[in-house]
């Protein structure tokens, strides 16, 4: 009855545990969500009188499939050095990053095409990928990123049609790429017979230092493709993103978005577009950083206060999770299901790797609970971990 593509694909791990942790008095740090007491909905309301009085009919009709016009230049304005060497021709706006990995994965994946990742992954587009019946290869990392000499020998041994990345504050690990390892891998990746797919939806949550070039404008070549959204720095409802792309890549993604939804939201762009104009874009994400700089410390000490030693940790410099690590050959699914018996859920890091491993890995986020709930979080996983890893 269903098609063979389907069948292979299990459902998000993290979707499944969402639907779990829904009842009253669950602290979750399992969800990538942003802080819904952020969301400028104020200033939102705002945008869409302002459209609704000024362009309404044209904001509630079809419109064009790359999406409207004003958006997609702001968007080139946003890409700094990269956007000037491009047009609106080069972008096109798709509903949430989810639709992009799913278009990306339709004109380029056939049953068995190599796809590269990092190892762990982003595990939305692992199933992309397998949805489309891609055979994925996980590349080793070390403390800077992708370990290139690694890469190269999985170049040359499988030549793949398609390689993704997640540089800056990664999902799920919320580690980044050094500046010279980036360096290092554009140069390894530049006008390959192969295409690079930059995921960067955490780019602009920056705790400490400056914001990280992208490998796209680190390369300026043809076989690299930009991907964002507005999900993390406004609000994820919108479901507006958007894909940097050579002419012909955003040619063919526009044909199969064509024969997925038509087009994203229009009334959902114009108001993006006001806000992005009227709304003081710039001082709202100076705001999400701060705020979740703080929870992130927070999460940081009441781990060093309660974790057993035997755990260790990350510190990110932005973004929205970090990962732990358990003592070798502890299974962080079955210690999910003790905490989620104490009212606290996290995500085992497992579903993450491409390759199956990580069994003693967990994600957890600390942008979506306040102070008070990361602690208090923090202090029942604390007693879980005590009393299963004696």
């Amino acid at each position: 009855m269903f098609s063979e593509r389907i069948q292979g694909v299990k459902s998000s791990a993290i979707r499944d545990i969402l639907k779990v942790i829904s009842r009253p008095g669950m602290i979750s740090f399992a969800g990538g969500l942003p802080a819904p007491e952020l969301f400028p909905v104020r200033r939102i309301a705002e945008s869409a009188q302002n459209v609704l009085l000024q362009n309404g009919p044209a904001a509630l009709q079809y419109t064009v499939t790359e999406g409207i016009a004003p958006l997609r230049e702001k968007i080139l304005a946003r890409l700094g050095p990269a956007g000037s060497r491009l047009t609106m021709d080069n972008i096109i706006i798709t509903q949430g990053s989810q639709q992009g990995l799913d278009l990306i994965s339709k004109i380029f994946l056939d049953k068995g095409t190599v796809v590269l990742t990092e190892n762990p992954s982003y595990l939305g587009a692992l199933q992309s990928f397998q949805l489309f019946q891609a055979t994925v290869i996980a590349v080793p990392s070390d403390g800077e990123g992708l370990i290139v000499k690694a890469l190269e020998e999985k170049l040359d041994a499988h030549k793949p049609r398609l390689m993704y990345i997640m540089p800056t504050y990664r999902n799920p690990t919320g580690g980044s790429i050094s500046l010279k390892r980036r360096s290092e891998l554009a140069n390894a990746l530049a006008g390959r017979d192969m295409l690079v797919l930059e995921d960067d939806p955490y780019g602009e949550l920056v705790f400490e230092g400056e914001r990280m070039p992208s490998l796209f404008s680190l390369a300026k070549s043809g076989n690299f493709i930009y991907m964002s959204s507005f999900s993390k720095t406004v609000a994820p409802g919108f479901r507006v993103a958007y894909i940097a792309a050579a002419n012909e890549i955003v040619r063919k993604l526009a044909v199969a978005k064509q024969g997925t939804d038509l087009q994203t939201n229009t009334l959902g762009q114009y108001i993006l577009n006001d806000y992005l104009e009227n709304g003081n874009y710039d001082e709202h994400v100076s705001l999400i950083r701060a705020t979740y700089r703080e929870r992130r410390d927070v999460m940081l000490a009441a781990m060093e206060r309660y974790f057993p030693k035997t755990l260790s940790w990350n510190r990110p410099a932005g973004g929205m999770f970090l990962w732990a690590t358990l003592p070798e050959g502890a299974d962080a699914a079955a210690l999910l299901e003790r905490c989620v018996e104490q009212q606290v859920a996290f995500v085992p890091g497992k579903e993450f790797f491409p390759d199956g491993s990580g069994a003693n890995t967990l994600r957890l986020n600390f942008s979506n609970a306040d102070p008070a709930n990361i602690e208090e979080g923090i202090k029942r996983m604390a007693a879980v971990f005590r009393d299963a890893l004696k």
